[in-house]
């Protein structure tokens, strides 16, 4: 096999959190006059929430910042819940770890909130390491996190891949110097992964299987 370490992005490539995730940006930008429809706002799943905020809306960082507060206000304690396990991650995980290889999350979302939802998904085992974003960092990018998990399992760069559904993803993997696998599933944008250099992208479970499992 061609990887050993396979880190996983959490939202739109494990989980589908895209209900609420644009239910509470859109809350946060009711707060503060600006009004939003859910499909525009499918974008805000997955990236760095300030950066999202600062690109889409024209907001300063602190603005973006105060925007992050306010969506939080609403999804802590209600638009987390609002998401699912992808069909099929589960058998995906299995297939990969009774194959030997080490699993980990690599995730600009809180990190608390991604341990919650992979436990109330009975999923919480499936990874040897998770990585988000601490308490308070609202702009972990994403090859910080990357790093944090590879280091977290001395993970080596010529045996590790992402798995990612954004163009964040794909960018986050090229600064640290791995390859991502787009997922055809997530939130990207018609062309988004082919145009930031996915290595490859898989149409769904099996083809990513495939992928992961090839000789």
């Amino acid at each position: 096999m061609r990887y050993r370490t396979i880190l996983f992005d959490f939202d739109g490539t494990v989980f589908d959190t895209v209900e609420g995730i644009t239910k509470s940006a859109q809350y946060a930008l009711a707060k503060h006059g600006i009004a939003a429809g859910l499909d525009e706002l499918r974008c805000f799943a997955g990236p760095p929430l300030v950066d999202k905020f600062m690109e889409v809306y024209g907001v300063t960082e602190e603005e973006g910042n105060q925007l992050v507060v306010d969506f939080r206000e609403r999804y802590a304690p209600i638009g987390v819940y609002e998401s699912r396990p992808f069909p099929g991650i589960g058998d995906l995980l299995a297939r990969l770890r009774a194959a030997g290889l080490t699993l980990g999350v690599s995730t600009s979302k809180p990190q608390v909130h991604a341990e919650l939802l992979l436990g109330r998904a009975g999923l919480a085992d499936a990874f040897d390491i998770v990585v988000g974003s601490n308490p308070g960092a609202n702009n972990q990018r994403k090859y910080m996190v990357v790093e944090r998990a590879m280091n977290g399992l001395g993970a080596s760069k010529d045996e590790t891949v992402l798995i990612g559904d954004t163009k964040y993803d794909v960018e986050g993997a090229k600064i640290v110097g791995i390859p991502c696998i787009g997922v055809a599933w997530g939130y990207a944008a018609p062309g988004e992964l082919e145009e930031a250099g996915a290595a490859a992208i898989a149409k769904d479970m099996d083809d990513l299987a495939r992928m992961l499992l090839a000789d």
